[in-house]
């Protein structure tokens, strides 16, 4: 018979106390939606009250009026300004140009994005992919300004367009609204280009397949399956181009000529003429556009695209 050897008493562990840190802790660790919120709480009130409070005062300031001698602001509640940028037609036909601008350079950007991220999705090899999406990104890496600048220079009467086009009997358009629209689509083209990519890759091949099964040519295919399943991610990829290019003004003083859009104007009264109020009731205008485009959008799940 083995006798064993007597053990020694076991010292209890001691019991951390109850703090309120560690009942916190316990009561975050189940329940992820609370600790969600606590993350997103600090940045979100931050960007809201930020992006919030400037648009009040945009709309506040829209109401006041400036002195017409010292050009001091008066807190005076007026609708002079609001009733003047609605009415004039002055600021009616820059309301309309600017809309047509954004409208032309939105299509523009849609025909080449389309074909292009159909391809980066549905045709191209993994590796082409990134070397394509690297491709797509690239012209984003430079300044704003300086593609604006190359665009002015290729556009000018002794650039490279010129000399392109001089031997087949044209002629390069110079600088004007034709010039703003060539410019701005260039530089928003990568913005429509990889929500449609990214809303395209999302499409199943199996659908494809099956629709090549069913006697479906390529044109058919891509009319009646893709652009549907797509048509979500385009709709994002418009939102993009359509409002940097209703509220730019950099481009069209840079190629513009003598041209105006709502974006200058605003530039002009804040800058030259100091009319802060009548600069915020015609920025009201690019505004209330995007608003209402959102507003007709929504419901076909663009902005989950976003």
């Amino acid at each position: 018979m083995t006798l064993l050897a007597p053990t020694a008493p076991r010292t209890p562990i001691p019991v951390p106390p109850r703090t309120a840190a560690r009942r916190g802790s316990a009561y975050l660790s189940t329940h992820p939606r609370t600790r969600l919120a606590l993350l997103l709480s600090a940045p979100l009130f931050w960007l809201g009250a930020v992006y919030v409070v400037a648009l009040a005062l945009l709309l506040v300031t829209a109401f006041w009026t400036t002195d017409t001698y010292t050009g001091e602001i008066r807190t005076e509640f007026t609708l002079d300004n609001v009733i003047t940028v609605l009415t004039d037609g002055f600021y009616q036909g820059i309301t309309l140009r600017t809309v047509g601008v954004a409208l032309a350079v939105t299509a523009i950007d849609v025909i080449l994005a389309v074909p292009i991220a159909y391809f980066m999705a549905m045709v191209a090899s993994p590796a082409l992919q990134r070397a394509l999406v690297v491709l797509v990104l690239t012209p984003l890496w430079a300044s704003y300004l300086v593609k604006a600048f190359a665009w002015r220079s290729v556009l000018s009467n002794d650039g490279i367009l010129e000399w392109l086009l001089r031997p087949l009997g044209g002629h390069t358009p110079g600088y004007g609204i034709p010039a703003t629209i060539i410019t701005l689509a260039y530089l928003w083209l990568p913005y429509v280009i990889l929500p449609v990519y990214a809303g395209l890759e999302r499409v199943p091949n199996s659908l494809l397949e099956a629709s090549g099964d069913l006697g479906g040519r390529s044109w058919t295919t891509l009319r009646l399956v893709v652009l549907p399943l797509a048509w979500p991610a385009i709709i994002a990829g418009t939102i993009f181009s359509f409002s940097l290019s209703l509220g730019d003004y950099i481009t069209v003083g840079i190629v513009g000529g003598g041209s105006q859009m709502l974006g200058t104007l605003v530039y002009q009264d804040i800058g030259a003429a100091n009319n802060l109020p009548l600069a915020s009731a015609i920025a009201l205008i690019p505004i209330i556009i995007i608003f209402g485009y959102l507003f007709l959008v929504r419901r076909t799940g663009a902005l989950d695209n976003l």
